[in-house]
């Protein structure tokens, strides 16, 4: 480009790229998902347990085929559609899981050759309580777990089940490897949903401490009361609801389950930890009960102090009525006598301030006599 030319570019309008923000990227709603990341672990006829991962059950099908005993757990967005899915590729009937679902808080669904459990995966937060479904299937040879996103109890399991089949005797038959996988399962649920009793007697100390603030707002107090009694209640209920899943497990009577009185032996701790669990909590209840009563007793105490400075005013102003009353009645009486002489208008008035004194001593006594006065404290 030459001098003439360049000058002639110096008045032409300079076009430049406007810049572009940068897009955010779209979020991904995990919802979406055909099926989350799932684990595996399977003990084969021969060998060490594998481990493995995927997002699909089909990923694990030959697996299962090679294996003795296997476990599988699927985290769900849906847990009801999700999980019909994951049942039916893995060779359960596609109305086990709804059938399931219908339970209240927990479930036990036997068919013989396969069997639906629902137990409730506990969740406090604060004063709110939530129970999740954690759904159990269990066929001749496999133990699957599916649950929801939020429930994440069976990680620390997942990290050491490969172990743990690796310890299971090999003459062991199969019904009991499928039961002690089973009460390995149902034991890790319990002691989590146990550990939520602690948050639960947290929030009762904070409110005994609320108790002894004479300042705070009893309406506060008694819906502060309310929630935590309503959060035991609840969580009662989900251990009720716990021990008879167990007590269906504990005599052996499904096909599935092993019939050897040491496996059922194991079903029966799991029972006696729920027990003591469900005594614990029925204890804590008292605490709360007593703490009602606390607060039934504050409230009665105002109103006994409101009473008492009711009492005490009437009273006052009974005998200062009195006092008034009766030389306004004296003076309109003798109101017309004004014009006597001073020797009889003495008399009047001495007769006038005999009668006030003596009425308003006759209100004071028939009010102290009558009325049941207040007294104060005690000098100390």
């Amino acid at each position: 480009m030459n001098v003439d030319e360049a000058k002639a570019d110096v008045g032409r309008p300079v076009k430049r790229r406007a810049k572009r923000d940068p897009q955010p990227a779209p979020e991904q709603d995990k919802c979406k998902e055909p099926l989350p990341r799932a684990v595996c672990v399977s003990l084969p006829h021969e060998g060490r347990p594998v481990r493995i991962l995927g997002n699909s059950p089909s990923e694990f099908i030959s697996t299962l085929q090679n294996s003795v005993v296997a476990w599988l757990n699927f985290p769900v967005c849906d847990l009801e559609k999700e999980g019909s899915a994951i049942a039916t590729v893995l060779g359960f009937s596609a109305s086990l899981v709804p059938d399931v679902l219908k339970g209240y808080h927990a479930a036990f669904e036997d068919r013989e050759t396969e069997l639906g459990i629902m137990v409730p995966a506990v969740k406090i937060t604060g004063l709110n309580i939530e129970s999740y479904p954690l759904l159990i299937l269990v066929r001749k040879d496999l133990v699957v777990t599916i649950h929801s996103e939020e429930v994440v109890r069976l990680v620390q399991f997942a990290r050491y089940a490969d172990t743990f089949m690796r310890k299971l005797p090999a003459s062991m038959i199969l019904q009991d490897k499928l039961i002690m996988l089973l009460v390995r399962v149902l034991d890790e649920n319990n002691s989590r949903n146990f550990e939520y009793l602690r948050e639960i007697e947290e929030q009762g100390d904070h409110l005994s401490q609320m108790l002894l603030d004479t300042t705070k707002a009893r309406l506060e107090i008694g819906k502060q009361i309310y929630d935590l009694k309503h959060t035991l209640i609840t969580y009662l209920n989900t251990l009720w609801r716990t021990l008879e899943v167990l007590h269906s497990l504990r005599y052996g009577d499904a096909v599935l389950i092993s019939d050897n009185p040491k496996m059922l032996a194991r079903v029966g701790l799991l029972v006696e930890d729920v027990n003591r669990q469900i005594s614990l909590s029925e204890h804590m209840s008292e605490v709360l009960a007593s703490g009602l009563e606390v607060l039934q007793a504050l409230y009665n105490n105002q109103l006994q102090v409101l009473n008492n400075r009711m009492a005490l005013t009437m009273t006052w102003l009974t005998i200062l009525g009195t006092a008034v009353l009766v030389p306004n009645t004296l003076a309109t009486i003798f109101g017309s006598l004004l014009g006597l002489d001073s020797q009889t208008l003495l008399w009047y008035l001495i007769i006038l301030v005999v009668t006030t004194v003596e009425a308003t001593y006759l209100a004071y006594w028939w009010v102290k006599k009558k009325v049941n006065l207040p007294r104060g404290p005690e000098p100390t």
